[in-house]
């Protein structure tokens, strides 16, 4: 075997072996649900040896330096970074938008989800609050959302981005039940998130 040869194997597997580490980097106290989307597949219009060609040693330690630059984009669940934070595809089940379950968003698809916004449709359930949150009635509202504003925060000494702004349309309008100064916040923010911004983590 040449020494050329030894080379590029040495550099294609420290490649492959940053890639793994930077797939693995989440914080330890929160948990992730969901997949992360691509907004990149190979080209139709490419031909199959092209899209199937193995990268060259270059090609991948820049695959891997890209895949460091590029934001996955989480939802903290209750606007708590420490708890469970989810990505698209995700809310089928329910996620809590504020912290004292008035606010939850169910059975969501989100057609855009990238690192600068994401946009989804679904349901809403919102707690009227009448006479208290505590025995309040849930109005369940077809909803679109948009997601936006996201900063990056440390969670367990790892960075991670998170949304702090939500922004809703009622395509069929609210309850009378949230009219006046019981309709809900619109946009809602997270400002205990943008509180913990950073601009890199230890």
């Amino acid at each position: 075997m040449t020494s050329l040869t030894r080379s590029l194997l040495t550099v294609t597997a420290c490649a492959g072996a940053l890639t793994v580490l930077l797939a693995g980097c989440g914080g330890a106290s929160s948990t992730v649900v969901g997949a992360a989307l691509s907004s990149t597949a190979p080209s139709a219009s490419a031909p199959a040896s092209a899209q199937a060609a193995p990268p060259s040693t270059s090609a991948a330690v820049s695959a891997a330096s890209s895949s460091a630059q590029a934001r996955v984009v989480y939802l903290a669940e209750g606007g708590s970074v420490g708890g469970t934070s989810v990505h698209a595809p995700a809310c089928g089940t329910g996620c809590p938008l504020s912290g004292d379950g008035t606010a939850s968003l169910w059975d969501m698809t989100w057609p855009t989800w990238n690192s600068a916004v994401a946009v989804g449709r679904g349901t809403e359930k919102l707690d009227d609050c009448t006479p208290n949150c505590a025995a309040g009635t849930l109005h369940a509202v077809r909803v679109a959302v948009t997601l936006s504003r996201p900063v990056m925060a440390c969670v367990a000494g790892t960075s991670r981005w998170f949304w702090t702004r939500v922004s809703f349309t009622w395509p069929d309008g609210l309850p009378a039940a949230f009219s006046g100064g019981n309709a809900p916040l619109n946009p809602f923010d997270y400002p205990d998130i943008t509180a913990q911004s950073a601009k890199s983590c230890p």
